[in-house]
């Protein structure tokens, strides 16, 4: 029997490996192994006495292709050191390649220069690549643009068909919802939701907007001190403050359902602002459909609370505690499009047809 099982890992070239050992993580990694139908390769991921991470791998992966699921937990950042460890363990081990499956790809948000702070999550792409990374299979990165930071092939998968299909399956009397963007730099995603659903499209915006943007380009950095040597620096206009009117919601929502999408929903404050206001519009349902259910803190209990329906968001990050506590949040299952990239990665097939209807705005 295990002549046979090693006859197959040599027929077949490849092996997939999760890159964390706790049951919530392996979870997706094994709904995928199940679908190719391959078994999970055989390591071990932990944290010794002293919070070091150690990966051992228990199997051979001389001159074949690895692929090495990582779904990030609640703790981010022993997850990053684990993908890391095992991609070097690989690396060290002479496997031909090594291929990330990390369906939410962590500090995406920090993919834009801050202040004084640094665009992390070029430095984490830089980072994946010296450790053996060869190329990355994720799905609805932040910003498209973060596929530029890396130096090997990034597959960058949309959920938006799965949720897409879940609207039109689960909710009842869809015709008559309308999509909605939080706020105007959500309004990409929402049209091209809308334009193939066939469905209205509402935007939001004004005060209730996290205020992020403005600290994305300096302006509240500490002023720099006036030259004394008498040069009076250059005259620049005066520009206008910014200021945001109270929140408006463009177009009707009114006897409507309401169903905000978004690419990650983590601090759950805004949402169930926006869902206040929608209410108060008179939209009598609302939904929220976003990719990443990272849920962080109290997100569960807020949502529980809130005027939300129903939060849809697909298994890309393991949410099972938060579903526990609030009853509203749903899971969409993505497995199948991940195993098929893993599958088709692997045989050289064409990645297009995972694309197929996907609008670059998606």
């Amino acid at each position: 029997d295990s002549q046979s099982a090693r006859m197959n890992v040599a027929k077949s070239g490849y092996r997939v490996f999760s890159a964390n050992s706790t049951a919530a993580c392996t979870e997706l990694a094994k709904k995928i192994t199940e679908r190719l139908g391959v078994e999970l390769g055989k390591s071990v991921v932990y944290q010794e006495s002293n919070r070091e991470t150690r990966v051992d791998v228990k199997e051979s992966v001389r001159g074949q292709t690895i692929f090495i699921i990582q779904t990030i937990p609640r703790d981010v950042n022993t997850a990053i050191m684990e993908l890391l460890v095992m991609a070097y363990a690989l690396k060290t081990s002479c496997a031909k390649n090594i291929i990330g499956v990390i369906p939410y790809f962590p500090y995406s948000k920090q993919c834009k220069m801050r202040k004084r702070g640094s665009i992390v999550c070029k430095l984490l792409a830089s980072m994946l690549a010296k450790a053996g990374l060869t190329h990355i299979i994720t799905m609805d990165l932040h910003q498209k643009e973060i596929q530029g930071f890396f130096s090997f092939p990034v597959d960058n998968l949309r959920a938006s068909p799965f949720l897409l299909q879940y609207i039109q399956e689960e909710v009842p009397d869809y015709r008559n919802a309308i999509i909605v963007a939080k706020s105007p730099s959500a309004a990409k995603r929402a049209q091209s939701y809308a334009e193939r659903l066939r469905l209205g499209l509402a935007v939001m915006h004004g005060e209730a907007q996290c205020s992020e943007s403005d600290m994305a380009d300096g302006r509240h950095s500490p002023p720099c001190v006036r030259n004394t040597s008498g040069h009076p620096g250059l005259e620049l206009p005066l520009m206008m403050a910014k200021e945001k009117p109270p929140i408006t919601v463009v177009g009707d929502v009114g006897g409507r359902i309401a169903i905000i999408v978004d690419d990650i929903i983590d601090d759950v404050e805004d949402f169930v602002a926006a869902a206040e206001i929608l209410k108060e519009r008179g939209a009598y349902k609302i939904y929220i459909m976003a990719t990443h259910g990272l849920l962080s803190a109290d997100a569960p209990r807020l949502i529980e609370e809130s005027a939300i329906d129903e939060v849809v968001v697909t298994n890309t990050v393991p949410h099972e505690v938060q579903k526990l506590q609030c009853p509203k949040i749903k899971t969409v299952d993505v497995s199948m499009i991940l195993a098929e990239a893993i599958r088709r990665i692997h045989n050289g097939e064409s990645m297009a047809y995972l694309f197929r209807n996907i609008t670059v705005d998606d």
